[in-house]
């Protein structure tokens, strides 16, 4: 069944718009407790919920906990706080839902709303799909009472030092000291994690530079962070740190760059990872989860060290499922997005750039040296904005021109098309054994796409 509201990650869009205003999450609350009604086990009637920094975080949670109340639910505001924790305290606390107000790496002007489940796991589409089922009609602006979602006086409660468990658990992975005579630059994107994360490296000994650590409600992503790694790898070089870590606006992902300020990418974060766990005999079942977005280079890195990769659809909530079915204890994305399910049940910036750390101290090798272990296949993509996301299989100048790339790369590279969950886009993959191969098909596929589409 088709989900109307929900992406990739959640409910996204511009704030003000259909797809994201306070009778929107209103709405969303009402639905989400209705939906808690219907899970089986133990939990309480609470519901976790945290946002990121932007300026209207604060209206559309006062409107998601109207809603969640009005069915007998209890609202509890951990504030400002990365997604990781609000997914850790809603499995801590036993509570029924978790909920988070972001647009993750998105701009200051879009918010969203994303859930967790009991235990603190991402809700999967069939469960989205119910929900969406549950939510009461939308009402025109006539006749809707103005106000009906604002939230009455004491219905949220506060929960006490909602950073403490986390930060007692973080600063646990590596040993009290071990950052000390460690330069590291930090680029927190004005987002979610710029106490915490600042916190735990500086607890460790950390000699820290920020960026983006000073959000005002508009800045969140603005230049800085893991979609614009610039600044951290320009400080990194003008500094001499050690390396870099950078998080989206709500800080369940992270890139880092090495010591010579080259950024590393989830795919060669998740590679490190993999191959020296195999390499101790520690990676859980010996499968590193990925998604079909990753480079093939992966699967051949960890093939070598013992391993093997299974590949899911484009989504860390995807990467999760794939891994509990799995047995996996390690999975995540080419975007950042890193689980490391001993430690939490979804991506967390920290905890992935933490146990990087952690290899390059049990080998003395900086990131440059660790990073070889991936060797990529060329890849290019692209992105194309696009008036309406029509069926895929609907387009018969993109459809030819896909199966006949794929013919001719044959098992020497592949060949990805696919509509972004969270934004109007149309993104095209290619890999093969030359970036002049590489670049020739994916022109063919923009080609293609464009007289398919209408491309804004």
């Amino acid at each position: 069944m088709k989900r109307h509201y929900f992406g990739t990650d959640g409910v996204r869009g511009p704030y003000g718009s259909p797809q994201m205003n306070e009778e929107l999450a209103w709405r969303l609350g009402v639905a989400a407790a209705r939906f808690a009604q219907t899970q089986s086990g133990i939990y309480t009637p609470q519901v976790m919920i945290g946002c990121d920094t932007r300026g209207t975080g604060p209206v559309l949670m006062a409107a998601l906990a109207a809603g969640l109340a009005s069915t007998g639910l209890k609202p509890v505001s951990l504030g400002i706080v990365p997604t990781p924790i609000v997914s850790l305290l809603t499995r801590r606390v036993g509570a029924a839902l978790g909920a988070v107000i972001t647009a993750s790496h998105n701009p200051a002007s879009d918010n969203g709303i994303k859930f967790f489940g009991v235990g603190g796991i991402k809700l999967t589409d069939e469960a989205e799909c119910q929900l969406e089922q549950l939510m009461p009609p939308a009402h025109s602006a006539e006749g809707f009472p103005a106000r009906v979602w604002a939230p009455a006086e004491g219905m949220i409660s506060l929960y006490p030092e909602p950073l403490k468990d986390y930060l007692a658990l973080t600063t646990a992975l590596l040993p009290a000291g071990s950052l000390k005579d460690w330069s590291i630059v930090l680029d927190t994107a004005n987002g979610a994690a710029a106490v915490s994360s600042r916190t735990v490296l500086a607890a460790l000994g950390a000699s820290l530079t920020l960026i983006g650590n000073l959000p005002d409600g508009q800045n969140i992503n603005a230049g800085v962070g893991s979609q614009h790694p610039e600044r951290m790898s320009a400080a990194v070089r003008a500094v001499g740190a050690r390396l870099g870590i950078a998080h989206d606006g709500d800080a369940d992902r992270c890139v880092l760059c090495d010591e010579h300020g080259v950024v590393l990418d989830g795919d060669e974060l998740l590679t490190i990872l993999a191959v020296h766990a195999l390499q101790q005999k520690q990676l859980a079942e010996k499968i590193l989860v990925i998604t079909v977005q990753s480079n093939l280079g992966v699967d051949a890195a960890v093939a070598a060290a013992g391993g093997r990769t299974i590949r899911t659809a484009v989504g860390d909530r995807y990467v999760i499922e794939g891994m509990r079915a799995a047995g996996a204890q390690l999975g995540g994305e080419s975007s950042g997005h890193v689980i490391c399910a001993d430690i939490s049940p979804t991506g967390d910036g920290l905890v992935a750039a933490l146990k990087v750390i952690a290899v390059m101290q049990a080998t003395g090798r900086p990131l440059s040296a660790l990073r070889q272990v991936l060797i990529k296949f060329p890849q290019l993509s692209l992105a194309l904005t696009v008036q309406a996301k029509l069926p895929l299989e609907s387009l018969p100048t993109l459809s030819a021109v896909m199966s006949a790339v794929t013919t001719e790369l044959g098992a020497a590279g592949r060949v990805l098309v696919r509509y972004s969950g969270t934004e109007p886009k149309l993104r095209l993959l290619v890999e093969g054994p030359t970036v002049a191969v590489v670049a020739a098909c994916l022109e063919r596929l923009n080609v293609a796409a464009r007289a398919d589409l209408v491309v804004i």
